[in-house]
């Protein structure tokens, strides 16, 4: 899964790793609310998008901007506020909830199908449901940076992008971007939804 065990070396590999860099970033920020040293790298981060293209570098700034003027013990609150509840939490970061209306439905059943023929399964000790964003974004970084070809290549990234997170990433960054108590997440939504653009723009070009 870590993308530092390939070997990178032309323009268009680098550009992948970037891609792989951002879905591990984005897995990192919505699984939990960023630990001390992810916060602090966020900081001092240059405010030039972590990958290719000047689209992406004002919603990047923005991120860096917010993690600059507010501190962690701030954020970890908001991450709290937004996506924990011990009922229901504020915002659902699960693609059932957003296809379906209801979480662990069958949106989740055709994902998990979709991840066997992968050779994938959740991991133990992990207590969200696949159809997580966080989850998901790390199968991204994964059919990206991984190593086996058969699996991880363009056209199953296509394809596992457009049917998993291209039919509801959007309306989970409205959700974020429209709620009053979010201020970092509102930033990271905001990146969130340009880099999806950009992916889904780029996929469009190779059919």
């Amino acid at each position: 899964m870590k993308p530092q065990a390939l070997q990178f070396s032309t323009p268009d590999d680098r550009e992948e790793l970037a891609r792989a860099e951002v879905y591990g970033l984005l897995a990192h920020l919505f699984v939990a609310a960023p630990g001390e040293a992810l916060y602090e790298q966020l900081r001092v981060a240059p405010t030039e998008a972590p990958a290719a293209g000047g689209f992406l570098e004002g919603p990047w700034g923005e991120v860096v901007a917010t993690a600059r003027r507010l501190p962690r013990e701030t954020v970890v609150a908001e991450y709290d506020a937004l996506f924990q509840a011990i009922g229901k939490p504020e915002i659902f970061l699960y693609g059932s909830f957003h296809l379906a209306g209801a979480i662990n439905d069958k949106p989740l059943v055709e994902l998990r199908d979709d991840l066997r023929s992968l050779g994938l399964e959740r991991g133990e000790g992990v207590t969200e449901t696949e159809d997580h964003i966080a989850s998901l974004c790390e199968v991204m970084r994964f059919l990206i940076a991984g190593d086996d070809v058969e699996i991880c290549n363009l056209e199953q990234q296509r394809r596992f992008f457009r049917i998993h997170l291209q039919t509801w990433v959007e309306a989970l960054c409205a959700a974020i971007e429209a709620h009053p108590r979010a201020d970092f997440f509102r930033a990271v939504a905001g990146f969130m939804g340009a880099f999806v653009q950009v992916e889904a723009q780029g996929f469009d070009l190779i059919d």
